[in-house]
């Protein structure tokens, strides 16, 4: 059996970001010890960006507590400054929902990260106009597909559907 420990010091970070306004450094915490239900990491956000573009689940609740730094909370259409020692709760929803965490200080802003892990979860963009569907954890290949808002409900439920391979199934019970 696994350890159910880890120091942060030996903890997996990983690098990610684009253009000039989003950059992170993640640190795993939660997935490091075979956690499945759960997500945790610490997050470090450098100054003048934000880790992830502004977005909300459907399904997953994230909670974020402030280590070290300051920035902005953009939740649905309000923002709200925060600093070290400040807990967020980022409830599941629609894009009233949305949440992003912006370092506007001049260090970087660091916060311990907690959702629950529900798979399959559909998440939404409202500044860029597309919604994600992740069908397995984020570790998998090919485990989430975009589509622009502007594709959804493009086809009816029944389209396309042809029932061809229902007829073959049943002419051959017969």
């Amino acid at each position: 059996m696994t350890k159910p420990v880890i120091n942060v010091t030996q903890a997996t970070t990983h690098t990610g970001g684009s253009g000039d306004s989003f950059s992170y450094a993640m640190t795993e915490l939660a997935s490091a010890l075979g956690a499945n239900a759960i997500g945790a990491n610490i997050t470090r956000v450098p100054p003048g960006k934000a880790a992830f573009p502004f977005h909300h689940h459907y399904t997953n609740e994230e909670h974020f507590f402030v280590l070290s730094g300051s920035g902005v909370l953009r939740q649905g259409a309000d923002i709200h400054e925060v600093t070290q020692s400040d807990y967020i709760v980022n409830l599941p929803g629609g894009p009233e929902r949305a949440h992003q965490l912006i370092n506007t200080g001049d260090e970087d802003l660091v916060y311990l990260a907690i959702s629950t892990s529900v798979i399959s979860d559909v998440c939404g963009y409202p500044d860029s106009g597309k919604t994600s569907v992740r069908t397995a954890p984020h570790e998998e290949a090919n485990s989430r597909f975009l589509i622009p808002d502007a594709c959804k409900d493009s086809v009816g439920y029944w389209e396309l559907e042809d029932g061809k391979r229902v007829e073959q199934i049943v002419a051959g019970r017969r």
